[in-house]
């Protein structure tokens, strides 16, 4: 979907010459409306489209026109004019910068050296979070579950599945959530749900958050964020603190509901520590708010004991738990679940009862069996062996190739380590490593309100790579750090 551009150029009050823009802002995208401005207006400078001495419209301006709100506006400009693309000038307005950096401006190089900064076609190396061990997987045994699934008795496979998700698999989950994570619960207050996101949309509109305060850790997972957006929510951004989100702030907060990552922060990697676990659900017994606990990758955890849950500690039922097969199992499969407080539950069967099931039964029943059969757990212990020796040599390599360049930041956890970087921007060096074949990334999109310290991290995911691909990678990725190899 595409819409033209519309510039047009407008005589300012002052007399300077301001120019009143439209992009095309896409709401139904996971990436946020300020990351969408942002690179908008970005992409129109560096094609020349917008000319240095140019006249920005106002932040109020703008955020009247696009009909977005004063932050989404406000933190696309400060990225903007932290990066030198803007500058602000006392009494006169937002400008576009003089850009001298040639490489911005491809159409007119001419010196055929140039061609040298084009990025390599070949991505040798791709460091993206999300994805998993494709080599690992149980494929024989996970198609035998689907085959079975198909194959069982009456008429089941030409029904919609029951509403909250099969019996079968909720049963499975709650047996497994005891086991593993502490978690105590019956089928009954288990929801199947299409993915984090969809279990999100579900709990804003249960618990009735439009219009009002929610409050999540800073930076945190963008994805959550956008349904907040999406569903109305006024977000309060918690920052964070060395054992996880700020309690003092939340306690003078006027948040209905605190969506947090307490056993593994995203991104950074923290642990909540069980002060402010204990802190954090006395605030939800007091205040009557809800605390929504994102457990995304809890089974994958390398150093010490494994954490308890936060929904372990919960006497009072004030803890909406979130799990996904995403990380653990398969990302294609589309299964995550939610398991709601019992008074939640009953909301739930009054707020939605024509509401079908959203995923495949099929699906669910092949996940039921592959549980059942003991194969999930094998998967998990083998999965969680296999990490850790990836988890092993990306630190090992970091610390031959790259020493005291870097700082390693949540290494005790999960699939992706964050690298806080010396002497190179984050930009510069996702740059020089794609030149390489190497891709990193840039978490700067985690924060709700751009922060000049998120201009210093890239991200590494290491699930779907393997060891030798590890190696090579992060064996590049030094070589484009200031004073090694040729960069």
């Amino acid at each position: 979907m595409t819409k033209v551009t519309e510039l047009k150029s407008l005589i300012g009050t002052d007399g300077g010459l301001t120019v009143e823009l439209t992009p095309f802002l896409r709401r139904e995208l996971p990436e946020h409306l300020y990351s969408q401005l942002y690179h908008w207006i970005k992409k129109e400078i560096e094609e020349g489209r917008l000319l240095p001495g140019m006249k920005m419209p106002s932040i109020r301006q703008l955020t009247i026109h696009l009909k977005v709100s004063r932050n989404t506006v406000e933190s696309a400009y400060q990225q903007l004019q932290s990066e030198g693309y803007l500058e602000s000038i006392p009494k006169s307005g937002i400008w576009v910068a003089e850009i001298e950096k040639p490489s911005l401006h491809p159409f007119v190089v001419e010196h055929p050296i140039m061609l040298e900064c084009e990025p390599s076609s070949e991505v040798l190396v791709d460091f993206e979070y999300g994805n998993v061990d494709l080599d690992k997987f149980p494929l024989k045994q996970w198609k035998k579950c689907l085959s079975d699934a198909v194959d069982q008795e009456n008429n089941w496979l030409f029904q919609y599945s029951e509403k909250q998700g099969e019996f079968a698999l909720r049963r499975e989950i709650s047996n497994h959530l005891l086991q593993s994570r502490g978690v105590r619960s019956t089928p009954e207050q288990i929801l199947i749900t299409a993915g984090t996101q969809t279990s999100m949309t579900l709990i804003c509109r249960l618990l009735g958050l439009g219009g009002k305060t929610v409050a999540m850790e800073e930076p945190g997972y963008s994805g959550v964020r956008t349904v907040f957006e999406d569903q109305g929510c006024y977000i309060d951004p918690i920052p964070l603190e060395k054992d996880g989100l700020s309690v003092e702030h939340i306690q003078t907060s006027r948040a209905n509901a605190v969506y947090v990552t307490p056993s593994h922060q995203f991104p950074f990697g923290m642990i909540l520590s069980i002060s402010k676990r204990m802190r954090l659900l006395k605030w939800a017994y007091q205040t009557g708010g809800y605390i929504i606990e994102d457990d995304y990758d809890g089974e994958f955890r390398y150093q010490g004991q494994p954490i308890p849950s936060l929904k372990s500690l919960d006497e009072e039922e004030k803890v909406i738990y979130l799990g996904t097969f995403s990380k653990s199992f398969l990302p294609s499969a589309r299964l995550s679940y939610i398991v709601l407080p019992p008074s939640l539950m009953v909301q739930y069967s009054r707020k939605f009862p024509a509401y079908n099931q959203s995923v495949s039964p099929i699906i669910q029943r092949a996940m039921s069996l592959f549980m059942q059969s003991g194969e999930f757990e094998r998967h998990i212990r083998r999965m969680r062996k296999i990490y850790q020796r990836k988890h092993q040599a990306l630190l090992r390599s970091i610390d031959q190739y790259m020493g005291t360049q870097v700082k390693i930041v949540g290494e005790k956890s999960g699939l992706h380590i964050l690298l806080k970087l010396k002497g190179i921007s984050t930009h510069e060096l996702i740059e020089k490593s794609l030149q390489k074949g190497v891709k990193v990334y840039s978490p700067l999109s985690f924060w709700l309100n751009p922060n000049p310290e998120g201009q210093s991290y890239i991200m590494l995911g290491f699930g779907g790579l393997s060891i030798e691909e590890i190696e090579k990678g992060i064996r590049l990725l030094a070589s484009c750090l200031p004073g090694n190899g040729d960069s």
